[in-house]
């Protein structure tokens, strides 16, 4: 970590290089992009040691600023996180290079031909808290979208992402591009974020990943396009037309498999008809597993360990081992309950009734929307899109789990043979 006190001076100088470094991919080969990619999760593998040195720092002094377990948890980087990692960048190498696809094209009456074509974005800077994978994969998604990024991580993470982000750019190096196309913030003082964010004539996007205070923080400072994701309340309605084993499963995986994560679900609706029977035996299952329950009068009623919920329960992302319940009267109830409290994140209906599944995924306006299928899977892995650079809440540019394509925009290429415009 620098010991930098001209936050304007480094943050103009890590935005020119990545500008520099941008202009230079133009003329980089997908196989050049492939190398380097396959070199980086051969290096991560290889320096597996030193990665988990520098997590231990950070775990230590995590745990010494009292950080949550959740926290603690999105922070860790056993054995298996690190393969991970791994897999997520050979994934994405292996994925078809999204640069100069045709989106579409056509011949136009008068035989001009017009294209529509991928293109990098350009200079893409990711501002994100505790999880140090995603060092590595925004890295691999930006390379292969032939994007530069400059890395702005959490304190808490430092150690990581700095072991992590050296590995990225020896293997750049190794593979004769750049290295400059990744370069990761050396100092965790806030000041330097505000710079960075004026930076619009080098940066042309900017991606927070986080809680809400930092991502508001950074909607309201940046002069550059911003790509947000503000929180993850995510939903369960249990229909009435569904069985409680399948219910029961879901459920739990959903709350309690990652609690920490902006898909684990903080939600659960569950329709009148079926609450007598479902709500008891799966609060019970739940509360086993360490989970809190606020719920609504009924739910109080048909569970007594339940404490009751108000009004700001029902907006609240609780990233924690709590979940609050409501029961409904109907479907129509519960889309209304999702569209106007939820963060149009990912929100699942658990049926085996096909008219209310299409009923509520036409309904519910949300990134993701999930039958019969844990919240859990709202993931650019899980979409196999080898790994994801972030989930948007938004509609513009790109909504949902972010992989490269969705790290490109276009542009039209129009091919004539002398033609004038009358």
């Amino acid at each position: 970590m620098k010991d930098i006190t001209d936050f304007k001076s480094y943050a103009l100088e890590l935005a020119q290089k990545a500008r520099t470094a941008a202009g230079k991919l133009a003329a980089v080969s997908v196989g050049q992009k492939d190398i380097a990619l396959n070199k980086m999760a051969e290096l991560i593998r290889k320096h597996k040691g030193d990665i988990q040195q520098a997590n231990t720092y950070d775990i230590e002094a995590g745990t010494q600023a009292g950080l949550s377990s959740a926290m603690l948890d999105r922070l860790k980087l056993t054995d298996k996180r690190i393969e991970a990692m791994a897999v997520s960048i050979e994934q994405v190498a292996a994925q078809k290079d999204p640069v100069g696809q045709t989106i579409t094209g056509y011949l136009r009456p008068n035989d001009l031909r017009i294209e529509k074509v991928r293109v990098p974005i350009g200079v893409i800077a990711i501002i994100y808290e505790s999880r140090p994978n995603v060092t590595a994969d925004a890295a691999a998604l930006c390379l292969r979208a032939s994007n530069a990024v400059i890395l702005r991580g959490g304190k808490e993470a430092i150690h990581s992402n700095t072991a992590i982000a050296k590995i990225l750019r020896e293997a750049l190096g190794v593979a004769g591009l750049p290295i400059d196309i990744v370069q990761l913030v050396e100092t965790t003082d806030r000041a330097l974020v505000p710079e960075l964010l004026k930076l619009n004539q080098y940066i042309d996007l900017v991606i927070p990943r986080g809680g809400e205070s930092l991502i508001r923080a950074v909607v309201e400072q940046s002069t550059i396009p911003v790509i947000k994701h503000y929180a993850g309340n995510c939903h369960i309605y249990v229909d009435k037309a569904c069985s409680v084993e399948l219910a029961e499963r879901i459920i739990i995986n959903a709350k309690c498999q990652r609690p920490g994560v902006c898909n684990a679900a903080e939600t659960v609706l569950f329709h009148k008809d079926i609450a007598d029977s479902f709500i008891p035996r799966i609060c019970e299952k739940l509360v086993e597993r360490g989970v809190e329950i606020v719920g609504c009068p009924k739910t109080q009623q048909l569970f007594s360990k339940a404490s009751a919920a108000n009004e700001q329960d029902w907006f609240t992302e609780y990233l924690d081992l709590k979940l609050a319940i409501k029961v409904v009267d109907n479907i129509d109830q519960a889309i209304e309950h999702i569209n106007t409290y939820g963060s149009h994140h990912t929100d699942a209906i658990l049926t085996d009734d096909i008219s209310a599944a299409d009923k509520f995924t036409a309904g519910v306006d949300s990134a993701s929307v999930m039958v019969n299928a844990s919240t859990r899977f709202s993931d650019g892995f899980e979409y196999g899109l080898g790994a994801e650079i972030g989930i948007s809440t938004d509609k513009l540019h790109a909504r949902g789990p972010m992989g490269a394509d969705d790290l490109t925009t276009y542009k039209y290429i129009v091919k004539g043979n002398g033609h004038i415009r009358q």
